[in-house]
C-alpha cells in the first residue's frame, strides 16, 4: 500500500504521528517508528514526523494544520509546558507531573507518561546485572524528564536527591557534591541534555574523579550512545547505561496507547 491510495474520488492519508519540542535534530523517533512501521507492514497505513515548535503556543496552529494528526510524543522542553492544552490526563499523570505521550481522541488531547515505563525497566535491569539496588540516588536536572525518574525511584524505594545549577528547598547545587554525597549515592542518574548531540563535550559538572566502581551511572541522553558523562564515569570503573532502551521502552509504551 502507497503512502496514499486512492480510491474513487477519496485520498486515503496514512494516520499521522508525531514529536514535538524544540530542538529536534537529536531525535531517533522518526528513524525508530519508521523502521517500526517498515517492519510491521505498516508503512501506508501509519507515518511519524518531527514538528520542532519554538514555543509550546505554536501547539494550536500544528493542530490545525495536521488534521489527520492521532497523537504525538513531547519532548524538551514541552513535558511540562504541555499540561494547559490538554482535555484529560491518564491516571498518575498530575503526580508524576509530565507528559510525554499524547493521544488526540475526537479532538481532545489526552496526556500520558510512557517515560516512567521506558526508565523503570531499563534501571530495573541495569541494576540486576550491577548485582545491587543502591537506597538514594543523586539525579541530575529537574525538568520533565528529572520528574518520571523522581517517580520511578520512589516507587522502587530509592530516595532522590535532585541536583541542579539553582539550589533550593530539596535541591542541591552541583558545587555541593562532595565525596561524602557520592560515598552514599551511589547511582547518578543525569536528565538534562548536557552531552546530547550536538554538544558533545559538554557533561554535567560532578566530581568524576572521586566516582568508583561501585557507582552505578545512568544517562537518559541515547545521541551519542556514550556521552562524555558516560565516558568518564567508564573511565572510573563505574558501571554505566545510556538511554537507548528507555527510548525503545517509552516508544513501544506510546504506539500500544495510540492503538488502543
Amino acid at each position: 500500500m502507497k503512502q496514499q491510495e486512492i480510491v474513487g474520488q477519496n485520498v486515503i492519508r496514512p494516520k499521522l504521528y508525531g514529536l514535538i519540542g524544540y530542538p529536534l535534530s537529536h531525535s531517533f523517533s522518526k528513524r525508530y517508528f519508521t523502521e517500526k512501521f517498515e517492519q510491521e507492514g505498516l508503512s501506508g497505513q501509519y507515518s511519524y514526523e518531527l514538528f520542532p515548535i519554538a514555543h509550546i503556543e505554536e501547539l494550536p496552529a500544528l493542530l490545525q494544520a495536521y488534521p489527520e494528526l492521532c497523537g504525538f510524543n513531547v519532548t524538551i522542553p514541552y513535558k511540562r509546558a504541555i499540561f494547559p492544552y490538554l482535555q484529560e490526563c491518564a491516571e498518575g499523570v498530575e503526580a508524576i507531573g509530565a507528559v510525554n505521550t499524547v493521544k488526540i481522541e475526537a479532538g481532545r488531547l489526552v496526556g500520558y507518561n510512557t517515560d516512567v515505563i521506558g526508565f523503570q525497566d531499563s534501571l530495573t535491569q541495569t541494576l540486576a546485572s550491577a548485582g545491587e539496588q543502591p537506597s538514594r540516588a543523586l539525579v541530575l536536572g529537574t525538568g520533565g524528564a528529572a520528574k518520571a525518574v523522581v517517580w520511578v525511584l520512589h516507587k522502587l524505594g530509592i530516595q532522590p536527591l535532585l541536583v541542579s545549577r539553582h539550589p533550593g528547598p530539596g535541591t542541591l547545587a552541583y558545587p555541593a557534591i562532595d565525596e561524602q554525597i557520592l560515598a552514599q549515592h551511589r547511582l547518578i542518574i543525569n536528565t538534562t541534555p548536557l552531552g546530547m548531540s550536538p554538544e558533545l563535550d559538554t557533561c554535567p559538572p560532578i566530581p568524576y574523579h572521586l566516582l568508583t566502581n561501585r557507582h552505578i551511572l545512568f544517562d537518559l541522553v541515547y545521541n551519542p550512545e556514550e556521552t562524555l558523562f558516560l565516558r568518564r564515569a567508564k573511565d572510573r570503573g563505574a558501571t554505566t547505561q545510556n538511554g537507548l532502551p528507555m527510548l525503545y521502552g517509552q516508544a513501544e509504551a506510546a504506539w500500544h496507547i495510540w492503538q488502543s
